[in-house]
């Protein structure tokens, strides 16, 4: 029995034209994000099947497999709510996302210092990943992060709170290989509601986390 399923998008395939025209929306969603979602419960399954008969010798790459298949159904559920035809901007021009704005310049310096970071941290990747604005729950204060594939080179116990996709298979039908532009492009549809509530229930969840009284 599956555990992960495919959520479905919050608008239609159209709804972030012209940052993100709708063929690519389709194609990521139904195909790309869908394979991932297989790939965990596939790995899952593979990893019963290694309980029950003992037999560990593939351990190494199923547990690598279920990393990779679950940060990408993981990474791309909120990538789909980061979005909406109706962002963009910057948090304090958007209603009941203050205290996300202030959370930003107080990690960053200002907004303009946190969107260059993001930006450069998502357009520089080495080959396919992601930029990530992240709570991280020992500070209490936000970063960003590269994520390589869909795994590496984050901290510990941080939450993603908003994820710009950098995989080729998210702009390369619209912006051929300008990566920069395409990153560029994504601040148009940033749906800071969205990312104003994930900062919220991070720093709520953040003492279960770390298990402080």
């Amino acid at each position: 029995m599956a555990i992960y399923t495919l959520p479905e998008l919050p608008y239609d395939y159209a709804a972030l034209q012209p940052t993100i025209d709708a063929k690519i929306i389709e194609l990521h969603h139904d195909k790309h994000h869908a394979a991932y979602v297989k790939g965990a419960n596939d790995t899952l399954e593979q990893l019963a099947e290694a309980r029950d008969k003992d037999q560990w010798g593939a351990i190494n790459g199923l547990e690598k497999n279920l990393a990779f298949h679950l940060s990408g159904h993981i990474l791309h559920s909120i990538y789909w709510q980061n979005m909406s035809g109706d962002g963009g901007g910057e948090p304090l021009d958007k209603d009941g996302v203050g205290e996300l704005a202030d959370a930003i310049a107080e990690s960053f310096g200002s907004f303009a210092k946190f969107k260059a970071q993001l930006t450069k941290a998502s357009a520089t990747t080495q080959g396919s990943g992601w930029g990530v604005l992240a709570y991280e729950p020992i500070s209490g204060k936000l970063i960003v992060e590269q994520v390589y594939d869909h795994q590496g080179n984050v901290g510990q116990g941080s939450v993603p709170i908003l994820v710009f996709d950098a995989w080729e298979h998210a702009f390369y039908l619209q912006y051929k290989n300008q990566k920069v532009d395409f990153i560029d492009a994504m601040w148009a549809v940033v749906n800071w509601q969205d990312v104003a509530k994930r900062y919220g229930s991070a720093k709520e969840r953040a003492n279960n986390l770390l298990l402080v009284p």
